[in-house]
């Protein structure tokens, strides 16, 4: 009877059915088969949610993204970053790295970068001299970039999951991020010379006006900054100052979004934050199940049985979370895969901090890689191209983020040298 269920849950997962339901069917059997009873399990879950103080952030800065994107914030980020890097080879690629870095960072890796501002960078990308096969690739695999950077919200949930500190998390995260956009510079550049793509003049006057067009939003990572490494306020003051904060700027000042439009803009958002509320929901009663049962326990001694290198383990974990991110959303990965990943790795000495970049860094290159990546499908929708094409320009980022990967993976100092200089708690 139970395999029965089993192979019929697995059935409806491969017709498509909803993550949460998939996961809520295997805890609820779990459970069933343990004799566990469901009020207890109800009991569990509702105070896990309740005990949480940083789940709350979750909806505030989710919102402060929304507002952003649905304004013309992008094309003053782009403006600005063109006149200062413009006169780079590759200047403009990496204007595009840059401000799909800073958009990713606040909406996370749902797509929205590519739809937001993918209509605004591909045409001009190549208007000036980039091949189709470059700008592809680079906006697919862009449209992940930036999750490393504050305040994204997959590293709020991998904090929440993993009981990490998110302040030292946003710490942790912002040199390998920089690093993964400066490897990826470096071969825009190198494209640059090869296609003589265009170059502007640097122009002072120019960096000048479009920095003080664009002030308000480069006034942004300053707020973030002072709010969350100062310790004058906590972690949801700061989500609610930058809402407030980004309400002003784009009604009142720059006056992109009609008041009227926010009722419209506040559902879209919380659309998808009741998304990712029910997937943690139904996680965290699969991962209640797992604990109760001492699964993540069986699999460390399996593993532990095989792997006694941590370089080893460290080899078999990127390639495993590189499946992980290309076949399963970034929140169901997050919320499914790091209970059972956090104590495995502890006990190899791995840093749970580090962990968490690695674990970011995986995802966000999972989301471009074939065959199920999900920035494949929503550039083919958003550039109308094939997905074979996707594949094959996404191939050169790839290898290149797989090679920073690495980097990140066996150089620990990169994730905490912030931490351990400033003593960030």
């Amino acid at each position: 009877m139970v395999s029965a269920i089993v192979i019929l849950i697995i059935v409806m997962a491969l017709l498509g059915a909803p993550v949460f339901a998939v996961l809520s069917a295997f805890a609820l059997l779990g459970f069933y088969v343990s004799g566990v009873p469901f009020a207890a399990l109800i009991v569990d879950v509702y105070s896990q949610f309740s005990n949480n103080p940083v789940l709350y952030t979750i909806p505030i800065f989710t919102f402060a993204g929304f507002i952003l994107s649905e304004s013309k914030a992008s094309t003053r980020v782009v403006n600005v970053s063109q006149a200062m890097l413009g006169w780079l080879p590759g200047g403009f690629a990496i204007v595009s790295l840059c401000a799909c870095a800073f958009f990713t960072s606040f909406t996370g890796a749902s797509g929205v970068t590519i739809i937001a501002i993918g209509g605004l960078l591909y045409p001009a990308l190549i208007k000036d001299g980039y091949s189709e096969k470059f700008t592809l690739g680079l906006l697919t695999s862009s449209g992940s970039l930036g999750l490393l950077f504050f305040p994204s919200l997959p590293i709020i949930i991998y904090g929440v999951v993993s009981k990490t500190s998110i302040p030292q998390l946003f710490a942790a995260g912002l040199i390998p991020g920089i690093f993964l956009i400066l490897i990826l510079s470096l071969y825009s550049i190198m494209t640059g010379k090869k296609t003589q793509a265009k170059r502007v003049s640097i122009s002072f006057h120019q960096i000048l006006t479009t920095a003080s067009v664009a002030k308000w939003e480069l006034f942004i990572p300053v707020i973030l900054l002072a709010g969350i490494f100062s310790g004058i306020v906590t972690l949801g003051e700061v989500a609610s100052i930058l809402v407030l904060y980004t309400f002003i700027v784009e009604v009142f000042v720059h006056k992109d979004i009609a008041l009227g439009r926010f009722p419209a803009i506040f559902k879209e958002s919380m659309v998808l934050v009741g998304a990712i509320f029910i997937i943690i929901g139904s996680a965290l009663t699969l991962t209640t199940y797992m604990i109760d049962e001492e699964i993540p326990m069986r699999i460390l001694a399996f593993i532990q049985e095989y792997i006694t290198s941590p370089y080893v383990f460290l080899i078999a974990l990127n390639v495993f979370l590189l499946g992980v991110g290309c076949l399963m959303d970034i929140y169901s990965a997050l919320v499914v895969v790091v209970p059972i990943i956090v104590p495995i790795a502890i006990s190899y000495g791995i840093d749970p901090v580090h962990l968490g970049i690695i674990f970011l860094a995986n995802l966000e290159i999972g989301y471009s890689t074939p065959p199920l990546g999900l920035n494949l499908f929503i550039s083919s929708i958003r550039f109308d191209t094939s997905i074979i094409t996707l594949y094959r320009a996404c191939v050169p980022y790839i290898m290149i983020l797989i090679l920073g990967l690495m980097v990140i993976t066996y150089v620990p100092w990169m994730s905490l040298f912030l931490i351990t200089q400033f003593s960030i708690q």
